[in-house]
């Protein structure tokens, strides 16, 4: 049984208000997570976030780390102190994941083709950075996973089958693939088979509408995406991402009304 989460992109406004209420209506709506982004706002104000989404009753599955990246930060720069930065972030980060029990999501820290036009190069500096920061997250229990960005967005490992590559050069069990239903849209001629083929791998889910809006405002196949799911036997979070033509409120709990609408 697949279990929701809904996305917080920018916590700041909501930390510095009143966290109480968002967090107590994403529950009320029937959201067991919130997945948050490793910002400085937020890494500064943990105990906080933590007091709250106990005090609602949700839990924190997961963690984007996407704010780390710049040229200074970065998996596949030719610069060795970039790419030093960007490891070292990613294994600071592993000391929040242990303590919300959160897999880390990493996509953009990889890099663009700005960082490093040549492919075969950036990847074999991306799978010998995440080597590092896998070693040191197998000590700590804690997942990776790796997110398909499409590619006008990301320079490098866009598909599905490009990230499951990458995890088996990387090595380690705890790098694992995950889908987002958005890039997916963009980079696959299939929403359903990737997540055949990553089977009982498959560590976390981003649902997102083709048009970035409420789940089921848009034209992508969330009945085939579910019932693939549970096709084999996910039991993981999918975590609800809506960045526009929506309120929070209206976003999260209109999304969730569609998601339970497809279970009848």
């Amino acid at each position: 049984m697949t279990h929701y989460s809904f996305m917080l992109i920018d916590s700041a406004p909501i930390l510095d208000a009143d966290p109480n209420h968002v967090f107590g209506l994403l529950q009320e709506y029937g959201y067991e997570g919130v997945e948050l982004n490793l910002t400085p706002q937020l890494v500064d104000r943990l105990d906080l976030v933590e007091r709250t989404v106990r005090g609602c009753g949700l839990s924190l599955p997961s963690f984007l780390t996407g704010a780390a990246y710049s040229p200074d930060c970065c998996l596949s720069s030719a610069d060795v102190d970039a790419r030093k930065h960007a490891v070292d972030r990613l294994v600071g980060h592993l000391d929040i994941a242990e303590r919300f029990g959160a897999i880390l999501v990493v996509g953009l820290l990889q890099g663009l083709h700005t960082d490093e036009p040549d492919a075969t190069q950036a990847n074999r500096r991306i799978v010998d950075c995440l080597r590092q920061v896998g070693d040191a997250a197998e000590k700590r229990g804690v997942d990776i996973v790796i997110e398909p960005i499409n590619h006008l967005q990301v320079g490098f490992n866009n598909s599905v089958a490009e990230v499951r590559s990458l995890i088996e050069a990387i090595g380690s069990p705890a790098l694992r693939p995950m889908v987002d239903t958005i890039h997916m849209n963009i980079e696959e001629t299939s929403l359903t088979q990737p997540i055949l083929d990553c089977g009982s791998e498959l560590r976390h889910v981003h649902l997102c509408e083709s048009n970035g809006g409420v789940l089921g405002k848009g034209h992508l196949d969330f009945t085939a995406v579910t019932s693939t799911l549970g096709q084999i036997g996910y039991e993981g979070f999918a975590s609800v991402k809506v960045y526009r033509k929506a309120s929070l409120e209206e976003a999260a709990q209109a999304s969730m009304a569609y998601l339970q609408s497809l279970a009848v």
